[in-house]
């Protein structure tokens, strides 16, 4: 049955742009509280203004690049500093890369790590506890489809993903006896400015999805009566995991490699 957040808060990571806009989007139609953060303060402000004028609710926006050193910590302590709780924790700020590793700017992979991986690991552990205690949100990390296999041309990436699907799915499972709800949402190609942020659209492995079917799933899955640990997005997406699960390691790396034109 459809939830409703109303009377609680959702932290909604890289809400400048795309699946990060759509949340916020969506969440507020259930009638949650929002705090916004992303680097680009203008556009967060923007969405807060539009988001609490369309669904009068309340939305704060926090400036932070989540890839810097330090920055999950001076996040949380702004919010609790503003007197605000997170129930609903969304961690999808995350960027990607297109070319082999030995061309790669080792300053940039590093970013991306920091970014996809350890910021997503700071902030749910520092809003963890919160969001098990009171039990009426969820915990939303945005994984991809690139999760389920190896992704040549996108080797750091695709690694970073898959450190987000098993860490979530392992969440799930240690807080299963909770009523916290917690979800890993693996998309294929999105019509976001990921792309842009990649420099190639070799990067687009099939159908592109808009970010409306993307969070529209995830919210999908997440009132279901007994909700996933997980879910891929897109049918053509869910039977190429399922495809490179099945299939022998190097055959999937593979397929991978030249799908990604690696």
């Amino acid at each position: 049955m459809p939830m409703t957040y109303k009377n609680t808060v959702a932290l909604v990571t890289g809400a400048s742009a795309g699946l990060g806009v759509e949340f916020a989007r969506q969440w507020a139609g259930r009638g949650a509280d929002l705090i916004l953060t992303a680097r680009r303060l203008d556009r967060l402000e923007a969405l807060a203004a539009d988001l609490e004028s369309r669904y009068g609710v309340k939305a704060h926006a926090i400036a932070s690049d989540l890839s810097q050193p330090g920055a999950a910590t001076a996040l949380r302590e702004e919010i609790a500093a503003r007197g605000l709780t997170v129930q609903t924790l969304i961690n999808n700020a995350g960027f990607g890369s297109h070319g082999p590793v030995a061309d790669q700017d080792p300053a940039q992979m590093e970013e991306m790590i920091r970014l996809n991986v350890l910021a997503v690991t700071e902030l749910t552990r520092a809003f963890l506890p919160g969001l098990v205690a009171d039990g009426r949100g969820a915990l939303v990390n945005i994984a991809s489809v690139a999760a389920y296999q190896p992704t040549p041309a996108m080797a750091v990436y695709g690694a970073t993903k898959a450190f987000v699907l098993n860490f979530t799915e392992a969440v799930a499972y240690e807080t299963r006896a909770s009523s916290l709800r917690v979800l890993a949402v693996s998309p294929g190609p999105v019509s976001t400015e990921f792309f842009d942020v990649v420099g190639s659209r070799d990067a687009a492995v099939g159908r592109m999805a808009t970010p409306e079917q993307v969070v529209t799933a995830a919210r999908r899955a997440l009132e279901r009566r007994s909700a996933p640990p997980s879910v891929v997005v897109g049918l053509g997406n869910r039977l190429s995991a399922l495809a490179s699960a099945l299939a022998p390691r190097r055959a999937a790396l593979a397929v991978a490699g030249r799908a990604l034109k690696a």
